[in-house]
């Protein structure tokens, strides 16, 4: 299985729980007592560390010279080629797996040459050196999603699904109380769940609201969750739309 997590240590303690599989998370410290467990491969997330080259070029802006951080964005925009170039062709994971070990191996390898050259000439509270420090503290989880074909490079599909929520967060600290809190935070886990599983979201919850009160069985609720869902249900609910 592969569980992947954005932040918070304990309540990623909470929701991994005896999980067994793939972790795949970013850089956060929080996580890194999850990824001792021997039942847990620890992934690591290839954008974070992009992000944080992308910063020193940011910065220095027009006058950015070729050096460390232009040099490993360049490799790294090639990995995501490649990787961009399997989705498209539609390869199978054991296809994507030797795909990684042919293409994108090499080019890790000369990326952590890189990385370790500069570590003994940038200073490490520069912009760069902090970048080259995350990266190499992180690379035996980069290259862990190189075993598996359904792993991605990073998880940007998680982030992506928590944006709506972070940007507003100060919102959400004005839910009325402990339970209105809860309740809101179910009801997003189930809308964005349903986007996830290719439902629209409305549909999904006039389904929801329709049949969970019949449901009286931990089985009957299971089945109304997104993944598990009847489609025919949702069929249902269109027509009844039809004037």
């Amino acid at each position: 299985m592969i569980f992947v997590l954005s932040k918070s240590g304990d309540v990623a303690k909470e929701l991994v729980g005896d999980f067994r599989g793939y972790l795949q998370t970013d850089g956060y410290l929080g996580y890194a007592a999850l990824g001792e467990r021997e039942t847990i491969c620890h992934v690591g997330c290839l954008a974070h560390v992009r992000r944080k080259f992308s910063d020193v070029i940011k910065t220095a802006g027009k006058s950015a010279k070729p050096g460390t951080a232009k040099a490993v964005l360049g490799h790294l925009r090639e990995i995501y080629r490649f990787e961009a170039k399997a989705r498209d062709e539609g390869l199978t994971p054991v296809q994507i797996t030797d795909m990684r070990e042919a293409k994108v191996g090499p080019i890790l390898g000369e990326v952590e040459a890189l990385l370790d050259n500069a570590v003994l000439k940038v200073p490490p509270k520069s912009l760069l050196g902090v970048a080259v420090r995350y990266a190499r503290n992180q690379w035996d989880r980069i290259l862990a999603y190189l075993e598996d074909g359904r792993l991605r490079p990073d998880n940007n599909l998680t982030e992506n699904a928590i944006r709506p929520f972070a940007i507003g967060r100060k919102n959400w600290l004005f839910s009325g109380s402990p339970r209105g809190a809860k309740a809101s935070a179910a009801i997003y886990s189930l809308i964005e769940t349903a986007k996830a599983n290719g439902i629209e979201p409305y549909a999904y919850l006039r389904v929801l609201f329709e049949r969970l009160p019949a449901a009286l069985t931990d089985e009957a609720r299971k089945a109304l969750l997104p993944q598990h869902l009847d489609r025919s249900l949702l069929t249902a609910i269109a027509v009844s739309k039809v004037p």
